[in-house]
C-alpha cells in the first residue's frame, strides 16, 4: 500500500490518476487538508483505500505496517510564504517524521524538492548532491526545501539510518490540470487561460534586464503528467535513490508558452501584452531556469518530454475547455 500526501494538490493528485488510469493501483491512501473549498474535486475521480488528514497521518502510521512506499508531495508550496514557523513545521519537521518512519521501518521514501532551491541560478541546476550546500534560495519556501535536502545529506553522511530508497525530486514549472486551487501560485498556462477568456489578451512581465527582451525570460516548464512519469519511474526502481531535477532539460520563453495559448483559443500575436514586474518580485525573479536531466537520464528514464506547446494544448484541450477541467 503506498501513501501518497499532498494528493489533494496538483502533482499529487495527478500521481493518483496515474495510478488509476495507467497502473490500474487502487491500493494507496491520500493524505492532505483540504484548505481551498473546491479541493476535494482534485480527487473525486480517484479509487483509493483511504482519506487521511495530513494531522492524524502519524497516528495511522502506527497502526498500519505493510506500507510499500510513501510519495511525500504534501508541502506549503506557496514562494510567497512569509510565515516561517509554519514552512518549518510543515515543510521540515513534517518530512523529517516520515524519512525517520520510513527508515526505521524499511519503507521507500520519494519526497518533493524545489527547483526554488537553485535560486537566481547563479551557480548552475546541477541536481548533484555535492552542490547542494553551494546554493541560495530566494524565499523561505526555497529555503525550507534547501534545509530539508541538507539535512537528508547529513542523515547519508553520517551513516544514520536511512530508507532503503530516498529521492528528492527538485520540480521546475509544473503546469497542468488540477492547479485551479492554487491562485496567484498556479502557473502562467492557467493565468494565461483566463485572462485570453476574459478580455482577449495574455499579459506577461516585461523585462528588467538588456540581456533579456520582454517575453524572452526563460523557464524550464514541465507539463504535471511528464513529471509524474519521473515519480512512477523512481517509485518502480528501487535501486535508485538521490536528488534528481524533474523538469524536460530544455527552457522556452513566456512569449511561446502565451503564443501557445492564445494559437489553442484561436487568436494571434495581438493578444500579447506586458507589464511590469510586480515590486515584490524584483529581485527575485528567475530569468533563466532549466534542469540538466542527465543524472535521471543516466539512471534509464527514457521517457520523452512533451513540447510546451504539445503540453499546453493537452491542457487547453482536454481540460481547461472541458465542461469538468479535472483529471
Amino acid at each position: 500500500m503506498i501513501i501518497l500526501t499532498g494528493g489533494a494538490g496538483m502533482i499529487g493528485s495527478i500521481i493518483a490518476w496515474h495510478l488509476n488510469t495507467i497502473l490500474h493501483e487502487e491500493r494507496f491512501v491520500i493524505v492532505d487538508e483540504l484548505i481551498h473549498p473546491d479541493q476535494e474535486k482534485n480527487f473525486k475521480k480517484r479509487k483509493f483505500s483511504e482519506f487521511v488528514h495530513k494531522d492524524e497521518l502519524h497516528k495511522y502510521l502506527k497502526n498500519n505496517n505493510k506500507v510499500s512506499a510513501i510519495i511525500h508531495m504534501g508541502a506549503i508550496s506557496a514562494t510567497t510564504e512569509t510565515n516561517f514557523n509554519r514552512l518549518l513545521n510543515s515543510n521540515i519537521r513534517y518530512s523529517q517524521m516520515l524519512w525517520n518512519w520510513c527508515a526505521l521501518n524499511n519503507v521507500p521514501f520519494i519526497y518533493a524538492s524545489s527547483a526554488a532551491t537553485y535560486g537566481l541560478g547563479e551557480n548552475g541546476y546541477n541536481d548533484s548532491e555535492s552542490q547542494i550546500n553551494n546554493l541560495t534560495p530566494l524565499n523561505g519556501y526555497g529555503y525550507s526545501k534547501q534545509f530539508f535536502d541538507q539535512w537528508v545529506q547529513q542523515q547519508i553522511t553520517t551513516g544514520a539510518t536511512k530508507p532503503p530508497q530516498w529521492c528528492g525530486l527538485k520540480f521546475f514549472n509544473v503546469y497542468g490540470p488540477n492547479e485551479y486551487h492554487k491562485g496567484r501560485m498556479a502557473s502562467v498556462v492557467y493565468h494565461a487561460f483566463n485572462q485570453y477568456q476574459k478580455e482577449n489578451e495574455v499579459r506577461l512581465f516585461k523585462s528588467d534586464r538588456p540581456d533579456f527582451s520582454d517575453g524572452m525570460q526563460l523557464r524550464d516548464f514541465v507539463y504535471v503528467k511528464d513529471a509524474v512519469e519521473c515519480v512512477i519511474y523512481l517509485l518502480k526502481n528501487h535501486q535508485i535513490s538521490g536528488i534528481f531535477n524533474i523538469g524536460t532539460g530544455k527552457a522556452d520563453s513566456f512569449k511561446n508558452l502565451g503564443l501557445s495559448v492564445v494559437n489553442n483559443l484561436g487568436g494571434d500575436s495581438s493578444a500579447i501584452k506586458y507589464i511590469d514586474l510586480p515590486s515584490d518580485l524584483k529581485n527575485k525573479y528567475q530569468y533563466f531556469t532549466e534542469a540538466n536531466i542527465d543524472k535521471i537520464r543516466g539512471h534509464g528514464f527514457k521517457h520523452q518530454f512533451m513540447t510546451l506547446s504539445e503540453g499546453v494544448s493537452d491542457y487547453v484541450q482536454n481540460y481547461l475547455l472541458q465542461k469538468d477541467m479535472y483529471a
